[in-house]
């Protein structure tokens, strides 16, 4: 299997700091997200580190528990790259 791309392990860097900086507005620890979306607390820890990549599902769950839409939600993701 082939190693992630840098360009795609700075986008889930990226994500991660985007879901990290909308929880953190929201007042909401790990543990409230992850019972808001429905996912493990670690999984979401992943996600914030940007060693998991969420599916497009969880991007959809992880949007509506930080009252954003998944398209907010990506277009912080990707202006978090753009840094």
């Amino acid at each position: 299997m082939a190693a992630p791309s840098p360009d795609r392990d700075a986008l889930d860097v990226a994500f991660g700091r985007a879901v990290r900086a909308l929880r953190g507005e929201r007042g909401l620890s790990q543990e409230a997200l992850s019972f808001a979306c429905g996912r493990h607390r670690t999984y979401i820890s992943g996600i914030e580190r940007g060693t998991s990549s969420p599916t497009l599902g969880t991007i959809s769950v992880l949007a509506e528990a930080l009252a954003v839409t998944a398209a907010e939600l990506v277009a912080r993701a990707e202006a978090e790259r753009g840094r």
